[in-house]
């Protein structure tokens, strides 16, 4: 990596994070932000390759391939969800919660968001600069990776479809990945983070398998305690009640595992 592979795409995230910021002043609708984010951090990680003179390397190509069917994947799912369902309960929480200093507090979130968009582009960066040659852990990357791009698909896909059936009715969607997982769309995305420190073994640096381990720990602790289930969880307990506390007694929040049965006390409470 160079420094110009680095202060590039960081400037490049900081724009355009604020341009998703103008995009939500404008609309109201706060669900173009994560789609301008996908979009921003796949996008920042392939400028930080080709910077860096290797984007025409095998590790370097198999890595933009791999970023362009996360993101492009994402972006679309998200925008397609923003148009039709309209603002995220999560930002319209914050916002609510900021009051009138909304406009300036949601435009500093946004700019952490760049900054973490910067520290999981450099997880990319680093193992697929450190060296030229592909090897069975880029092939292994690469399937999680898949696997990973595809379970959050399919669990995507699944939850839209059960919306759309269910139209009207506050239930809890239980069918397919969600019986297993209360979030299997938010594990397969920790999950495609981890292809990252695979790839990252072929270079026996230990320094660079470091770097390449902050994506999905930052991911992991995003999710699981700051921005993905705490908010969303705390809106549906709010919105489904008992329904959905006796979901969580039931099923995992975040690694799939066998649903639980409940018993005749913890129902009763």
């Amino acid at each position: 990596m160079n420094a110009l592979s680095l202060i590039v795409p960081l400037v490049f995230l900081s724009l355009g994070m604020a341009a998703a910021w103008a995009v939500q002043r404008k609309t109201g609708n706060s669900g173009w932000v994560d789609m301008a984010w996908s979009a921003l951090t796949g996008l920042a990680a392939i400028i930080g390759l080709a910077l860096s003179g290797k984007l025409a390397t095998g590790p370097g190509m198999l890595a933009a391939v791999i970023l362009a069917l996360w993101a492009g994947r994402l972006a679309i799912h998200i925008g397609g969800r923003s148009r039709l369902a309209g603002e995220d309960p999560r930002y319209a929480a914050l916002i609510e919660e900021w009051g009138d200093k909304a406009p300036q507090q949601l435009f500093k979130f946004l700019q952490i968001q760049a900054a973490v968009s910067f520290i999981l582009a450099l997880s990319v960066l680093a193992p697929t600069t450190a060296t030229d040659t592909l090897t069975h852990f880029h092939f292994t990357a690469l399937a999680i990776a898949v696997i990973a791009v595809l379970g959050e698909a399919l669990s995507d896909r699944q939850l839209s479809d059960f919306r759309r059936e269910n139209k009207g009715f506050k239930g809890i969607c239980d069918v397919g990945l969600w019986r297993w997982s209360r979030h299997p769309n938010y594990f397969f995305e920790w999950l495609y983070w981890c292809a990252w420190p695979v790839m990252a073994l072929s270079t026996g640096s230990p320094l660079v398998i470091a770097a390449s381990l902050l994506a999905p720990a930052l991911m992991y602790y995003l999710l699981v305690h700051v921005s993905g289930i705490p908010p969303l969880e705390k809106h549906m307990l709010a919105s489904r009640g008992e329904r959905f506390r006796q979901y969580q007694m039931r099923v995992n929040a975040f690694f799939p595992g066998p649903p639980r049965p409940l018993n005749f006390k913890e129902t009763a409470k």
